[in-house]
């Protein structure tokens, strides 16, 4: 019994020692796997902190983008309200002025229709006073035919034509011509119009 012993102790001894070896190669390579891992998570943190800041970055200068974007939007609304006014007051103008000009045109227009009342008026009348200048033609021809019927007072003999060398010394013929103008109208207008000459010898 008193030799065992010593050999116990000292088994006991190598075991610890065994365990202290492993014990101290364990501790080792967790702190490695520690440092490993603390070391690739300070890299995907750089990495991280780099995109945030990255981020922040962007979402400033887009930040700064949509405020410049709202000032010119803003600036267009104004400039879009703006001729949006001006537009209306110019239909409104333009609308005046279009009332005007209607206004206007059914005035010429009334005119026009007046003018050729008028027009055909005194196209009427100088038909009438043709007609009626024909027929003193006529009479004053009637009383150059027939000397001996007086003539009245108020007309007068037209002079005679002029004639041929042949002719002079001769009996002197008087050539009379007569022009009768016939102008045919319609709502004011001129439709047709025809002349005829008559010759007549006195």
């Amino acid at each position: 019994m008193d030799v065992s012993k010593p050999d116990l102790t000292a088994a006991l001894r190598d075991i610890r020692a065994q365990y202290e070896s492993i014990a101290a190669q364990n501790i080792s390579e967790a702190e490695e796997w520690y440092k490993s891992k603390v070391s690739d998570l300070t890299q995907a943190a750089n990495k991280n902190n780099d995109a945030l800041r990255q981020a922040k970055q962007e979402m400033m200068e887009y930040r700064h983008q949509i405020q410049s974007y709202t000032c010119e939007i803003d600036a267009l609304k104004g400039t879009n309200d703006s001729l949006m006014r001006q537009m209306r007051e110019l239909e409104e103008r333009f609308a005046g002025e279009a009332s005007g000009y209607q206004d206007t045109i059914a005035r010429l227009e009334e005119e026009i229709r007046h003018l050729k009342d008028e027009m055909a008026r005194h196209l009427r009348e100088y038909q009438d006073l043709l007609n009626v200048k024909m027929a003193l033609d006529v009479e004053i021809a009637t009383y150059r035919v027939c000397p001996a019927r007086p003539l009245p007072l108020q007309l007068t003999l037209l002079p005679p034509a002029e004639t041929s060398p042949e002719q002079r010394g001769s009996e002197v013929h008087t050539k009379k011509t007569v022009m009768i103008k016939t102008i045919e109208t319609r709502d004011g207008e001129v439709v047709s119009e025809a002349t005829e000459q008559k010759h007549e010898v006195l």
